[in-house]
């Protein structure tokens, strides 16, 4: 048995959090998808596994507190070994167990961008918050700028980068025989999205992202978002169209001249999603008019400095 080693500190960017159970007790619960596929939630990001003859291929690891319980319920369904672990971005609660997983012999693989945020102190200007570097062991030691492939258990394992999405280090999964789509922090399944903008995220790539997901999939594919609970392409469309109704009517609000507090006060902009249970979490209404403002206004001004 391997000596699980408590991992730095990374849970500032969601101690903040509407999926934090500070006061229960965690349990990891398996959702079997397909034969070789599974989804696990817990606390933190949704976890998926690949298990099969070739070893278990997973993504995210939540936080390094529960990596015992998440070993647990793996081994309740295999004795393989975790060959590699994926990093959908950079945030804490999907890579806070990277230095356990590692000392279980994954190899971790991750965008470019998600190495380079890890490598160093982060300090989110949104929330006044700084995540501190994470150690050596817990870094990804395979990154990719846009696309790579696996060849593992049967099938072929598309991970693709999505740019400036939810950060600037985004990569969705897809299992291209099982039909299953992991999004990461691009999909917050049935509440209004985190985009952390101090991480180069942006509204305008956030739905991009869905737009290049909805390409890939059809109607019998299993999405598993970053959080909440397992998707489909119905939910997802729907999704697009509820930010894509947002972000227009706050386009109109900026060409109109009013301000950002203005339009983070203006409910009217939001009502129909609110009425449908989408904000009652951490990301509230207010917080996303005024995110979806700050990244009009700031990617619209950084385009325009480019451009010179």
């Amino acid at each position: 048995m391997k000596k699980i080693i408590p991992l730095y500190c990374l849970v500032a960017l969601l101690s903040f959090n509407g999926f934090a159970q500070e006061k229960k007790e965690v349990v990891i619960e398996t959702t079997q998808l397909n034969e070789n596929i599974y989804m696990l939630k817990g606390q933190g990001g949704n976890i998926g596994l690949s298990i099969g003859e070739d070893g278990i291929f997973m993504i995210d690891d939540q936080f390094a507190r529960l990596t015992p319980k998440i070993l647990e319920a793996i081994r309740n369904i295999s004795d393989k070994p975790i060959k590699f672990l994926l990093n959908t971005h950079w945030h804490g609660d999907h890579t806070g167990g990277n230095e356990n997983m590692s000392n279980e012999g994954a190899v971790i693989v991750a965008h470019e961008n998600v190495r380079k945020r890890m490598s160093v102190d982060q300090f989110n200007k949104e929330r006044n918050r700084t995540t501190k570097a994470a150690p050596k062991a817990a870094l990804p030691v395979v990154t990719f700028t846009k696309d790579i492939m696996f060849h593992m258990n049967g099938e072929d394992i598309m991970v693709f980068h999505v740019h400036h999405a939810h950060t600037d280090g985004d990569a969705m999964v897809y299992f291209t025989k099982s039909n299953v789509l992991h999004m990461g922090d691009t999909y917050f399944q049935g509440k209004f999205p985190y985009i952390d903008l101090s991480s180069g995220g942006s509204i305008d790539g956030y739905i991009q992202a869905h737009k290049k997901a909805l390409m890939l999939i059809n109607d019998d594919t299993k999405i598993i978002p970053g959080h909440r609970n397992l998707s489909n392409k119905k939910e997802l469309r729907e999704y697009v169209k509820m930010l894509e109704d947002i972000t227009l009517k706050i386009r109109v609000k900026i060409a109109e001249g009013k301000t950002i507090e203005e339009v983070s006060k203006d409910a009217s902009i939001t009502k129909t999603y609110e009425d449908q249970k989408f904000a009652n979490w951490f990301i509230n209404a207010e917080t996303i008019r005024s995110t979806i403002y700050k990244s009009l206004t700031t990617h619209k001004k950084m385009k325009s400095e480019n451009d010179r």
